[in-house]
């Protein structure tokens, strides 16, 4: 029973472990980020090459959160898994609502 238990329990967690590999947002097409990127389906994967063709290869993992569909929360849970330039990991950018909230923060600490 205890073998039934550990072969199941592995094979849950098997896709998980395979879901998120290193991937080259600027090189991959739709069905390769698809596969690659946590909670990215065929649709956002299609938009994510569309804006690419639009405007440009993407200079960090951040700007992902311009693509209609893809938000700041799922450039975090796949940051380590998206790269930009050859094999390294794509770097982290300040976005206007992080450097809105830096401000503020300082503005808090301020008031003392």
């Amino acid at each position: 029973m205890k073998r039934y238990l550990i072969l199941l329990a592995s094979a849950m967690l098997a896709p998980a472990a395979m879901a998120s590999t290193p991937v080259n947002i600027n090189t991959a097409d739709a069905p390769a980020l698809a596969q690659a990127l946590d909670g990215v389906g065929l649709a956002k994967a299609k938009a994510i090459v569309a804006w690419r063709e639009a405007n440009g290869s993407f200079e960090s993992a951040d700007q992902l959160s311009e693509v209609k569909g893809i938000g700041a929360s799922l450039v975090d849970r796949n940051r380590e898994f998206i790269q930009v330039d050859g094999g390294k990991a794509a770097k982290t950018t300040k976005t206007p609502v992080a450097k809105a909230r830096a401000g503020k923060a300082r503005a808090v600490d301020n008031d003392d």
